[in-house]
């Protein structure tokens, strides 16, 4: 980011080839739409080069690009709201042959508080660290070890009344033998 910001167009290529994908992600895991999330990770690269001068190297290259990404987000979902579309982070993005269990996890997801999933995306999708988290979302760390904690038990708990859901429907389906005793 440095060099770039010295004017090395290569170390902007480089920085676009290492983090596009990662944004694309990024952004595709919070939005329906996948034109939405393109558009956005290059908007990510945009507010980059707008910024350059300003620029200081007070975090990782990484907190950098997802601070950027984060505001991002939060300026499409309300864009959102006051357009009366969907929340994107409600249904989650259409996956297509996704397994049982990845949908059921997208759905466990879609029913935690925003702050619990957005710093569980965080941490295990975006692969960040507590200290990244926390500096992005100006956390002290233990308040994002906390929360963290607290989601991935809610998430458990969502996945598990799931799978108890599942066994329920089946057992429903066999007749009881004391069904009608009385």
């Amino acid at each position: 980011m440095l060099e770039f910001q010295r004017g090395s167009r290569p170390a902007f290529e480089e920085l676009f080839a290492r983090y596009r994908g990662p944004l694309y992600g990024f952004f595709r895991r919070r939005l329906e739409s996948q034109e939405r999330a393109e558009d956005l990770a290059q908007e990510t690269f945009l507010a980059v080069i707008r910024a350059t001068a300003r620029y200081e190297p007070r975090a990782l290259v990484r907190t950098y690009l997802y601070g950027i990404a984060l505001k991002l987000v939060a300026a499409e979902r309300r864009k959102q709201q006051t357009s009366g579309a969907v929340a994107p982070l409600e249904t989650e993005p259409a996956m297509e042959n996704a397994s049982d269990a990845a949908l059921w996890v997208r759905q466990a997801l879609g029913k935690l508080d925003a702050q619990e999933r957005e710093i569980l995306m965080l941490r295990e999708y975006e692969q960040l660290s507590y200290s990244e988290i926390a500096d992005l979302l100006r956390l002290p760390v233990n308040t994002v070890r906390s929360r963290l904690f607290r989601s991935r038990m809610a998430l458990k708990g969502y996945l598990e009344g799931k799978g108890q859901h599942a066994v329920a429907a089946s057992s429903d389906a066999e007749v009881n033998p004391r069904e009608g005793e009385g």
